[in-house]
């Protein structure tokens, strides 16, 4: 059940990430490059930028706007709560260098839980169809076995934060309330219903 204090915590924590997407995407891409993790958290970094990066709006062709890059910042840190709950040492020495994004996941992601209700479960189930995900004719292990590839997919990473349009300025103006991000979740929720998606 949302509060109030839930509500503006949602809104503090979006303002924050949307504003942070282009770091977090390098957190991702790290992960995607580090050989001495084990190939599925690897393959779950690939596809959750290739998620981001990617023109998929259903709803909003418009990358303009920020909300078309909420839903972006929620997957990517459901994903690094999947990539966090690997164990080895590996992994924990790469959570360790990414402190400041790690450990404050859970309760982050409490609070979204909190604000979004049940699109919360529907964000959360793309989580583990990131894998399956294609990009430019080419598969996640392309991307992984296949230095042409895997270099391609690095600039259109670098290319994505170098053009990514959202500013402080502009949210601190246009998102004020959390029903701003949930109803353009929910449109897009509904879209994809409406396709079969």
């Amino acid at each position: 059940m949302s509060t109030p204090e839930t509500a503006r915590r949602f809104v503090e924590l979006m303002r924050d990430w949307l504003m942070s997407l282009p770091h977090d995407l390098k957190v991702l891409s790290e992960a995607a490059s580090d050989e001495n993790l084990d190939r599925p958290e690897r393959e779950l970094a690939a596809g959750a930028i290739i998620y981001v990066i990617s023109p998929n709006d259903a709803v909003s062709a418009d990358r303009q706007d920020f909300l078309s890059y909420c839903d972006d910042c929620l997957l990517l840190r459901l994903t690094l709560r999947q990539l966090a709950a690997a164990e080895g040492e590996d992994m924990d020495f790469f959570r360790s260098r990414f402190g400041d994004v790690f450990e404050p996941l859970a309760a982050d992601l409490a609070v979204c839980e909190a604000a979004m209700g049940e699109l919360y479960g529907w964000l959360a189930g793309k989580v583990d169809h990131l894998r399956k995900l294609t990009y430019k004719g080419k598969t996640i292990a392309d991307y992984l076995d296949d230095d042409e590839a895997s270099e391609m997919l690095y600039e259109d990473g670098l290319v994505f934060a170098t053009e990514y349009p959202v500013d402080e300025e502009a949210l601190a103006d246009k998102l004020k309330k959390a029903s701003t991000v949930l109803e353009f979740m929910q449109g897009r929720k509904d879209e994809e219903v409406r396709r079969g998606v």
